[in-house]
């Protein structure tokens, strides 16, 4: 891709939301005569942003080493106790005290935009707190036990490049045993409490812990770290020796039994005590639960009954345009015969792993070549098409990002799942590509992290709502960029869109208005081609993770009406890719935060 020099042009973007930040400096005398420097409230707002940023890192250490801070690697997340709960609570009120401490009248630009972040998400951290999701720690799309083993692959975020580095790791492996020890204890007290996790996501669980229970340690995922060990130029022969000893040791004394402790307990005797029904309205306090997650992941003031409402409407909007598309390919037969014989037809399936990798980077080149007609500012990093490992590939997603280091040193990656190529159709190819990479969550992540302008906890941090709504957002660009040319390729691109306005519906209904499991799995298959196999893997996430599906249709709502607004007041002034730089250029933000930094900029534009 020819791109231009981010900083420029982030530096120019930035001009609108920076230009009347007051840097001023106040000075007093003292007894003696002397004076004194005092610092501006923008000042004291950013000090208070990378203390806390700093302090946050501390008690996260795994956070901490994905956005490239070296100075935890040692370390586990905290194990799950009062104490460590209490802690954490503390840490969030006292930064809640400090910031409204800050005379927000004093700031303006950046530092306003960051005080308003700041402070909704110190609130709303401290009203999460109530809720006991600490009882579920783990399940099938998350928790210590899937990105521990991420971590201990060699291909992620930790390094294994020192001597130290292998040590580090060996110490984290200590902390990982404790945490998973902490996660039954939690766990039985779930128990106790009824709030536990439905028993088709515990039998989900189980083979991503027993996948790890083995007597060859040279077979499992974190013997990889040891096969680059020996080609390492920068650790000596003796220090090579040694690690090997105490790192086989590791993986078979500490890591495979942390593993088999928990696969032990959820299978004699979380299973058995596990939950027939599926939403959250069904635990205690769990109709305010769910309106929580809803508040948390799309930042608005929105109620299930609007977002099923919504969901609705597009699901059968949706319909009929792919009915249209089953007229213009010829297709004889009504639209379930239509999904059908999209479900299982040959000719729109990869008849392997690396067929279906090269076609996905041919999709990404022709994609980077096109984005500059609606782009000005590109990301530094570039990103890489690869297939989920095996170890996570029978449970995760179809597709996902993984944002680049901070550094430069590691590129963002566009991950496939190769696991079931009946779940991965050729139609789906454009539209995937736009969502997870360019000019989706690899443009947005990655421009994020390289602002310079930003403090951490902005550059490192975001909303599910602006993530997810910017990468639907951006597959509606696809035509704009001479994509989806072929009738089917339009057909993927509302297959994922359908999917995400069955998400509305689907999401609430489970969570809010009583589903079960199969009505929402039948509700899917009669409105998409979607794989089986692929519906039961999405209601079941929906089921472990209720309210963070809703975020990407209403998130791509807002911001299309943000455009549409845009383009209605500023008329021929109206500059797409302008448009696009604004809503990227400050990261991620909540959707009324965003929705008045775009009102800001369009009344500047008009004038």
């Amino acid at each position: 891709m020819n791109r231009k020099y981010l900083a420029l042009a982030v530096a120019f973007s930035l001009g609108l939301v920076a230009c009347n930040q007051s840097d001023t400096v106040q000075t007093q005398k003292v007894g003696d005569g002397s004076v004194i420097s005092s610092l501006s409230e923008s000042e004291k707002a950013n000090a208070l942003f990378q203390a806390y940023f700093d302090e946050s890192m501390q008690m996260n250490p795994i956070s901490a080493t994905y956005v490239g801070i070296s100075d935890y690697n040692d370390r586990f997340s905290p194990p799950i106790n009062q104490q460590n709960r209490d802690q954490s609570l503390a840490f969030e009120e006292k930064y809640l005290a400090k910031i409204k401490a800050i005379d927000a009248l004093a700031l303006s630009g950046q530092a306003l935009l960051s005080y308003e972040i700041f402070l909704r998400d110190r609130q709303i951290a401290i009203k999460g707190a109530q809720f006991p999701g600490h009882l579920m720690p783990i399940h099938q799309m998350g928790g210590a036990h899937s990105y521990f083993a991420s971590l201990g692959s060699g291909k992620s975020a930790q390094p294994f490049n020192t001597a130290d580095d292998y040590r580090h790791f060996m110490s984290r492996a200590q902390g990982f045993a404790t945490y998973m020890d902490s996660a039954i204890v939690a766990m039985k007290r779930g128990i106790e409490k009824s709030i536990v996790l439905p028993k088709p996501l515990i039998k989900k669980v189980l083979p991503q812990l027993q996948v790890h229970m083995l007597q060859d340690v040279t077979k499992s995922v974190f013997y990889a770290p040891l096969e680059t060990l020996k080609d390492n130029a920068n650790i000596s022969d003796v220090d090579k020796k040694q690690i090997t000893k105490d790192y086989i040791e590791t993986i078979k004394n500490i890591i495979i039994p942390a593993y088999g402790r928990v696969h032990q307990f959820m299978q004699q005797s979380y299973l058995p005590k596990g939950r027939d029904t599926v939403g959250l309205h069904d635990l205690p306090n769990g109709k305010a639960w769910y309106e929580y997650r809803i508040e948390t992941n799309t930042t608005l003031p929105l109620t299930a009954d609007e977002i099923h409402t919504f969901g609705q409407q597009q699901v059968a909007r949706i319909l009929a345009e792919m009915t249209k598309v089953k007229e213009t390919v010829g297709f004889e037969g009504d639209l379930p015969a239509f999904f059908e014989f999209l479900r299982t037809d040959e000719q729109f399936f990869f008849d392997s792993e690396q067929a279906l990798i090269d076609a996905y980077t041919q999709v990404k080149e022709k994609i980077d070549s096109r984005v500059p007609l609606l782009f000005e500012v590109f990301p530094k990093a570039d990103y890489e098409v690869r297939a989920v490992e095996a170890f996570r590939a029978a449970s995760s997603a179809g597709a996902s990002y993984q944002s680049p280091a901070p550094d430069g040193s590691r590129p963002g990656i566009f991950y496939i799942n190769a696991y079931n190529l009946k779940a991965q159709p050729k139609y789906l190819m454009e539209t995937l590509s736009i969502h997870e990479a360019a000019p989706g969550h690899h443009f947005q992540i990655a421009i994020q992290q390289e602002v310079e302008s930003l403090p951490d906890f902005r550059k490192f941090g975001g909303y599910t709502v602006f993530a997810e709504g910017w990468a639907l957002y951006a597959e509606s660009l696809g035509k704009e960029m001479g994509l989806f040319t072929d009738p089917y390729m339009w057909y993927g691109r509302l297959s994922d869109e359908q999917l995400r306005a069955m998400r509305l519906v689907v999401d609430t209904g489970l969570h809010a208005f009583g589903w079960t499991r199969q009505q929402a799995i039948d509700f899917m298959i009669d409105n998409s081609s979607l794989a089986p196999s692929d519906i039961e893997a999405e209601v079941e996430r929906y089921i472990a993770i209720g309210g963070q599906a809703v975020s990407y249709k209403v998130g791509q709502r807002h911001i299309r009406m943000l455009r549409n607004k845009a383009q209605q007041i500023l008329g021929d002034k109206f500059d797409v890719k302008k448009f696009h730089t604004q809503v990227l250029v400050d990261g991620a933000l909540p959707m009324p935060i965003l929705e008045a930094k775009i009102d800001r900029w369009i009344e500047q534009q008009s004038s």
